[in-house]
């Protein structure tokens, strides 16, 4: 190890729950956030740098991790997303040929703090029974009364908008310019590897920052648009939702991912709801009710449309459901060229088995 002696550091829950370890490290510091598990074996990486974890504490269920380093074209953002790493096992040696870095260099690149040596069986456990609340990590473990008063001072996801934090500022574009598909993309909080998939099918993107209006979109003159995958709870962005209603009125192809999927839901009078502890994970379980086939996703997300709304509303059609708990994984329009996914057919990490949703999305722009 390359640490002979480390600080003491503390996980402390909102409902005043505490795990001991120690600091990776020998930072000192304090990060809020809600805490939530992902089960990924690998791509730590990626989901450190996926804008949907802003504001999030991530605890891996992984025993070891850092342990293949890091290497600078596996990053989905422009730096670190996620507020601060809870991890059982830490690496600070790696033994993988193509990493440009260990994950502690990167960890302190990014300014962010990181807690190891914390029993995470027992505190996923935990999370599982009690679901995702916020949680503060810390150094300053001989201050625990002041930690619970600044703990109570963070907002609880439930209602918060976080969309705004992490979109583009400007419009940018991606792909081939001379293409003869255009698409506008909505950037609630985008993945690279979403607009990779689509620049290789032959699309030329223009993503637009998350508060751009229909207008802003329409005026590029675009083939198809996309709603991206984000952080925060979905129902504070109407102006996304005024957007995802336009395109619906025009009946103008449309595919959404994640959060870009609740606006969908929301624009079609649709609830959606906060999980219990959501799903994050690159091997969770959908069926295609369409096709009848089954498909291994990569998944993140701790919001949820509601299930029974979408069945019950006239001119929306369950395509896929979670084998585990048979929630929304995927819905369409029956009249209209609209549809959305509620995982990561661009995995990054993950498995491939849902990347035919670009395929299926760029056949519907050319009809």
């Amino acid at each position: 190890m390359k640490y002979q002696k480390r600080n003491q550091a503390v996980v402390l829950l909102a409902d005043g729950t505490i795990f001991h370890g120690k600091v990776v490290g020998n930072r000192e510091g304090t990060a809020f956030g809600e805490v939530c598990f992902n089960t990924g074996m690998t791509g730590y990486q990626e989901i450190f740098t996926d804008p949907s974890y802003f504001g999030q504490l991530m605890v891996a269920t992984n025993a070891h991790i850092g342990n293949y380093g890091t290497e600078k074209s596996e990053i989905e953002s422009e730096g670190i997303k996620i507020s601060g790493l809870i991890c059982k096992n830490f690496s600070y040696n790696y033994s993988r040929d193509l990493a440009n870095s260990s994950l502690e260099d990167f960890l302190n690149e990014n300014n962010l703090l990181a807690v190891s040596d914390i029993d995470t069986r027992a505190l996923v456990s935990y999370i599982r029974d009690n679901g995702a609340m916020n949680a503060v990590i810390s150094t300053d473990v001989d201050n625990i009364e002041g930690l619970k008063k600044q703990l109570k001072e963070i907002p609880e996801m439930n209602g918060l908008e976080l969309a705004s934090k992490v979109s583009t500022k400007e419009p940018y574009f991606v792909g081939d310019e001379f293409s003869d598909i255009k698409i506008a993309a909505l950037d609630l909080g985008i993945k690279k590897n979403i607009l990779r998939n689509l620049a290789k099918r032959g699309a030329y993107i223009k993503v637009f920052p998350y508060n751009s209006t229909f207008e802003d979109l329409h005026a590029w003159n675009p083939d198809g648009y996309f709603l991206s995958n984000g952080p925060g709870d979905p129902e504070p962005l109407t102006s996304a939702q005024e957007v995802a209603k336009e395109i619906i009125k025009r009946d103008l192809p449309v595919f959404g991912i994640c959060l870009g999927h609740q606006v969908i839901a929301l624009a079609n009078g649709v609830s959606t709801y906060k999980m219990h502890n959501g799903h994050r994970g690159i091997n969770h379980p959908v069926k295609n009710l369409i096709t009848g086939k089954g498909e291994i996703t990569s998944q993140n997300h701790g919001f949820a449309v509601k299930r029974e709304e979408v069945e019950a509303h006239p001119d929306l059609e369950v395509t896929h459901v979670h084998l585990n708990d048979d929630t929304v994984a995927g819905l369409r329009m029956k009249n209209k060229n609209c549809f959305s996914v509620q995982y990561h057919p661009e995995a990054s990490p993950g498995p491939n088995d849902a990347e035919y949703l670009f395929d299926q999305f760029i056949e519907n722009i050319k009809k």
